[in-house]
């Protein structure tokens, strides 16, 4: 009889999504799985500590979000696989969830795991909120998740807030939109962007690539 190697045995990343309730969580999945990812959509603590990698995705408003986090029992988890080595990425919402606060839900306490406060974007004459749309990116580090693209790459944001990291050390790429938007941040093994890169083409599947790549699999 035949023994069969499950993906995960045969090398190939295994990326957990996190399934809190809200998110685009389907779009996230068929672009990792499009690069060759195994992926699993799960609220399980025990299957995102066993996975490769784990992406936080999200899009709506930050304290329903944080609301679902509690409530699905996930956020005792998420400290802990940030505490840890293992490769995660906060996408749009997730990467807000990730800071301190947020004017969009005055009172209620974000993750807290980066040190910053999402903001509103100000109202300008001719400025469309919410920011929907390509913009280029100012790569400030070409490590990690930025290697192999090209100079200023484009990418998707949909979003009316707008990150202020506290320690510019860790912002990884900003934009412009009326303001300099922190775009990506980067500390050890956690990485977060407040833009899509499931929805960006060419440079979000490279972006994609090198999470995958960082768990030192296939990918």
């Amino acid at each position: 009889m035949l023994n069969y190697l499950t993906k995960a045995e045969r090398g190939v990343t295994m990326i957990a999504v996190i399934d809190y309730g809200a998110g685009n969580l389907q779009s996230v999945r068929k672009a990792l799985e499009f690069i060759g990812c195994s992926v699993q959509v799960t609220a399980d603590p025990a299957v995102l500590r066993a996975a490769d990698g784990v992406v936080l995705p999200g899009v709506g408003a930050f304290g329903d979000a944080m609301a679902h986090l509690k409530a699905a029992g996930l956020v005792n988890a998420v400290y802990d696989l940030a505490e840890s080595e293992k490769p995660f990425l906060g996408i749009c919402l997730g990467l807000q969830l990730l800071f301190e606060s947020s004017e969009e839900a005055p009172g209620v306490p974000g993750l807290g795991i980066f040190r910053g406060k999402i903001c509103r974007i100000p109202a300008q004459p001719g400025l469309k909120i919410p920011h929907m749309g390509w913009n280029s990116l100012t790569i400030r580090d070409s490590s990690g998740l930025f290697q192999g693209l090209p100079p200023q790459p484009y990418v998707y944001f949909v979003h009316s807030y707008y990150l202020k990291a506290a320690y510019p050390k860790e912002v990884s790429a900003t934009t412009q939109y009326g303001v300099e938007i922190d775009a990506a941040v980067h500390r050890g093994s956690l990485y977060a962007m407040q833009f899509h890169p499931e929805k960006s083409g060419r440079v979000g599947l490279q972006i994609l690539r090198n999470f995958a790549a960082l768990t030192g699999k296939e990918g």
